[in-house]
């Protein structure tokens, strides 16, 4: 991948976005969208939106989400430590011990999840599963009144984890889900607008995905598309732990091209669409089942106003919803590369009906 795109991507994923918090990921993307979009807006419930070709037809919308799963201060006690829940799905086994970043209105304070040192937990407490009520934030302030300046109930929080390249053409970092789905989205578009697209083509980076697929709700509204391919990650296979899972997931690899999902929630012309358009352009490809509904934005789009021809288009990931997810900067390319291709040879007469 290029520099400059690397850049970009490194960039993107250090901003503090978790859900109903995406603003500041949800500005360095439409800044770079406008530097080739057509058009570039947000809408009243923060969605990101570029479009290339606006009056094209048919209407066509790339999907991928924008928020992350983080947390929220809920109290602030007499001597200054924090208390906070869950924003979208974690695993609390993986939290003490691990430094935060709180975006406060003074900018980011750093802090640390503590817990009861091990020494003293009782052994009836060892084997009891961790839970958020056992966990606390210190920002080392020195009491109530020093935490309230420096922090306010409501503020948004993210494990302190930027990006890094693991291994050659490995990028290691937290929030990869899902703003490598809005990274590729974007990349998609940009190829597209120089391969002269029939249709108009909308990027977006939407919000509130870990809490229920909210913002691709809205925007798919909006937006009114036929067309709707979202990109989120699933889960790698090839790794200790989730290989057992091959016989319910299939065989996912990283590295190993995009997956393109298969199911209920994915019309089958589209699909074959994007099947014959990797094999033409030599795209490597993976397919995964999804016999229901997949739990990503592809399921609101499908599923919006009179219905969408649909497809999900997933990027391998490792570790996922924990601060060290993993993935091929390859894969990243080629599902950009896919996603622009099949969409070129889309205009106003393509069949998608399902017959």
């Amino acid at each position: 991948m290029q520099e400059d795109r690397v850049e970009f991507l490194f960039r993107y994923l250090r901003a503090i976005s978790p859900s109903g918090f995406e603003q500041e990921a949800a500005r360095i993307w439409r800044e770079e969208a406008e530097g080739f979009a057509e058009r570039v807006w947000v809408d009243l419930h923060g969605n990101s939106f570029a479009v290339v070709n606006g009056g094209g037809e048919p209407r066509i919308m790339l999907a991928g989400h924008t928020d992350e799963i983080g947390f929220m201060i809920t109290h602030i006690d007499d001597k200054g430590y924090l208390y906070f829940r869950n924003i979208g799905g974690w695993d609390p086994q993986i939290l003490p011990g691990q430094r935060v970043w709180i975006r406060s209105k003074q900018g980011r304070v750093l802090g640390v999840i503590g817990r009861k040192p091990i020494h003293l937990l009782q052994e009836e407490e060892r084997k009891k599963v961790v839970r958020f009520e056992d966990l606390w934030i210190d920002i080392g302030a020195k009491d109530g009144d020093e935490a309230k300046r420096r922090v306010s109930v409501g503020d948004p929080a993210v494990l302190a984890y930027d990006p890094e390249v693991l291994n050659g053409d490995l990028i290691v970092s937290r929030g990869i889900d899902d703003k490598i789905g809005a990274f590729v989205v974007l990349e998609a578009l940009r190829i597209l607008k120089g391969l002269s697209p029939k249709g108009a083509v909308y990027a977006v980076a939407t919000v509130q995905e870990e809490l229920g697929l909210r913002g691709a709700r809205t925007s798919t509204y909006g937006i009114n598309p036929k067309v709707g391919i979202a990109v989120d990650v699933t889960f790698s296979t090839d790794n200790p732990g989730t290989e057992g899972e091959k016989k319910r997931l299939g065989e996912i690899k990283l590295g190993a091209g995009p997956v393109i999902a298969r199911g209920a929630n994915v019309n089958p012309k589209l699909f074959e669409l994007l099947v014959e358009t990797a094999e033409r352009e030599k795209i490597p490809y993976q397919i995964e089942a999804a016999p229901g509904a997949t739990g990503t934005d592809a399921n609101a789009m499908q599923l919006t106003r009179a219905g969408v021809a649909t497809a999900l288009v997933s990027v391998p990931n490792r570790y996922m919803h924990s601060p060290c997810e993993i993935v091929s900067l390859e894969d990243l390319e080629n599902a950009a590369k896919l996603i622009a291709h099949t969409v070129s040879r889309i205009d106003d007469g393509t069949d998608l009906l399902p017959s």
